[in-house]
């Protein structure tokens, strides 16, 4: 089956359980509340460490370096930001796990580590020697 269509009616599943579950614990206007909460703080969050990104990121370009992890780092925070938006408490977790710094590294050094080693699998080598021949070919005629 499709991983897109999985995550489409999966992660709505999940949150559906998980609001009923917590709507059980503190009742519907707290878990109504909790969900406003955690969506303003998050994105607030997400904001203030994405102008901590640019700062580091300006301070790389002014050491004359390539700020890589800087522009991943804010598609991460970017993305963070709408999984916090998005109500939910799964997307939330995500969210927050994403927004803050030592998590994400942990988060994006998996994903790089994973995707080098796909890869490096899937390139296709042709290994073999080869000879100018353009000096030979001057000489004959």
């Amino acid at each position: 089956m499709n991983t897109a269509l999985i995550l489409v009616i999966g992660i709505p599943l999940i949150e559906i359980y998980l609001f009923i579950k917590v709507g059980s614990l503190i009742g519907a206007f707290n878990t109504i509340l909790l969900i406003f909460i955690t969506a303003i703080v998050g994105v607030s969050y997400a904001r203030y460490e994405g102008f901590n990104t640019i700062r580091s990121g300006i301070n790389q370009l002014i050491k004359n370096e390539l700020p890589i992890y800087e522009i991943v780092s804010g598609a991460t925070l970017a993305f963070a930001a709408f999984l916090l938006i998005l109500p939910g408490f799964a997307t939330d977790l995500i969210g927050i796990l994403l927004a803050i710094p030592l998590t994400r590294k942990i988060i994006l050094r998996r994903l790089i580590s994973k995707n080098k080693y796909k890869s490096n699998l899937k390139k296709n080598y042709i290994d073999g020697d080869y000879e100018d021949i353009s000096d030979d070919h001057d000489k004959k005629i």
